[in-house]
């Protein structure tokens, strides 16, 4: 659930400026200098400033329009304004960090990251663990424990020790740490699928296909897979709740995305090291704790819908 429009929301960079009677768009365009707009500063333009600018005089038909909330994640004490340690109030309503980052903008974009990553890991996960674990359950026999014995050795192994290796060293980046969880997290889905498959494929309604004539893939991802979806679908938020905690995790302990790159668990280190300025530590404690209940209670309300005997049990 990747928010593509949440920089039209949480933004340094103007969505619209009229100067001279002309119209740029810095957000779709990117990079525009301060000498375009007249402003005497290196490099890109300040629009906050540019804002104040064009308001201040009553002559000019110049204008910017800003995001709503007109901060960046990435902007530290090098900008215009920003301040270490600001406590929250109405210009930051999360106050700043220990670089002059606005907290805010810093944790929505982390929850970005967050949800985003989480959603693909799972998501790939269970395309292997439906893939590995349906011809297990359907082949089954000699097919069958040759993979529980790879699934055995590869679950004996230290795997968080193997991410923090593996993170310490290549570069960390969010397709690397998907890549990386992928290799872990695939066996528990795997175990899921194989079960679901052994079951169905024992049905009338197996042996029917076969009789007909229908290609065991047909069988297995059009008439099981199709039979089989109570459980793969209410295990999908609490897969999702995991992927969200495990980059916490490694976020935390220095093992996750490169700074300066928004994360709750960086977010979390920088605010425990920082114990004194409270909102530092609130605001991702709060953002994590209310994002993964909402999940979870998502997730079991799914489970109810997807199980109507809960129903019947309380009559």
């Amino acid at each position: 659930m990747y928010v593509f429009f949440l920089p039209l929301l949480i933004n340094n960079k103007a969505l619209v400026v009229k100067y001279d009677n002309e119209y740029y768009f810095p957000i779709i365009k990117g990079y525009i200098s301060g000498e375009t707009f007249g402003q005497d500063v290196p490099g890109e333009a300040k629009y906050r400033s540019l804002k104040e600018t064009f308001k201040n005089d009553e002559n000019s038909n110049n204008w910017v329009l800003m995001p709503f909330y007109p901060y960046s994640p990435y902007e530290d004490i090098t900008y215009d304004g920003n301040k270490m340690y600001q406590p929250p109030s109405l210009k930051h309503w999360l106050g700043t960090d220990n670089t002059g980052r606005d907290v805010f903008a810093r944790l929505c974009y982390a929850f970005n990251i967050s949800i985003s990553f989480a959603l693909i890991l799972t998501i790939i996960n269970y395309i292997v663990g439906i893939l590995i674990g349906g011809a297990m359950g359907y082949y089954g026999g000699k097919f069958d424990l040759f993979f529980q014995r790879i699934i055995e050795v590869w679950s004996s192994l230290p795997m968080l020790f193997v991410i923090i290796i593996i993170s310490s060293i290549l570069k960390p980046s969010f397709f690397l740490l998907i890549g990386i969880y992928t290799l872990v997290n695939w066996i528990s889905m795997t175990y899921l699928i194989r079960a679901e498959f052994y079951r169905e494929k024992a049905k009338p309604y197996v042996a029917a296909a076969l009789s007909m004539g229908q290609s065991n893939f047909k069988i297995m991802f059009k008439h099981i897979l199709a039979n089989s979806l109570v459980p793969i679908i209410t295990y999908f938020p609490f897969s999702v709740v995991a992927g969200i905690s495990a980059l916490v995790g490694l976020d935390y302990l220095g093992f996750g995305l490169a700074p300066p790159t928004p994360s709750w668990g960086q977010m979390l280190d920088v605010g425990l090291s920082n114990i004194s300025k409270w909102w530092m530590v609130f605001s991702p404690v709060t953002a994590q704790f209310f994002t993964l209940l909402a999940i979870v209670f998502i997730g079991e309300g799914v489970r109810e819908a997807f199980d109507p005997k809960v129903y019947s049990r309380l009559r």
